[in-house]
């Protein structure tokens, strides 16, 4: 998955921070996948934050693709929650109905349906199926272990 040129995420898969943040129709993108609009934001971020430790600094690449695989990003997205909410991220995932990985991978394909994504031919929604469990990836040593190394 990379961040599809003109997203509403600040930079473009290319690095472009000037891109016009399309209208989102939110009513659409919650039937399609039923979460809140900060689980999307939240993933949103989360791939910026996945494709800059997978691929570095954008202004700095040298590589136009900057695609990463759903496994690769399932693990980004737990590192942010992390990051971002400590000892509380899986409780805010549960709050926006985030419950495993494969709700990571519904948010993706349904930002992916609306152009904010973009994939590529061999991605798809079982490469987000069961990357990990929640209360292990989640759970207090794992939270505090990841914290230290940060």
């Amino acid at each position: 998955m990379s961040t599809h040129k003109g997203s509403s995420s600040s930079q473009s898969q290319h690095g472009d921070s000037n891109q016009e943040t399309p209208t989102i129709d939110w009513e659409h993108l919650r039937a399609m996948a039923p979460y809140p609009k900060q689980a999307f934001a939240f993933v949103q971020e989360g791939l910026a934050f996945t494709t800059r430790h997978v691929h570095g600094d954008p202004s700095k690449s040298e590589h136009e693709d900057r695609h990463v695989s759903g496994q690769q990003l399932c693990e980004g997205l737990r590192d942010y929650a992390i990051k971002r909410y400590g000892l509380m991220a899986r409780s805010v995932l549960n709050h926006w109905r985030i419950e495993r990985t494969d709700d990571f991978g519904r948010i993706v394909f349904a930002l992916i349906d609306i152009g904010a994504m973009s994939r590529t031919d061999r991605d798809c929604l079982d490469d987000f199926y069961s990357v990990y469990s929640f209360e292990d990836a989640f759970s207090n040593q794992r939270v505090i272990e990841s914290l230290g190394h940060n």
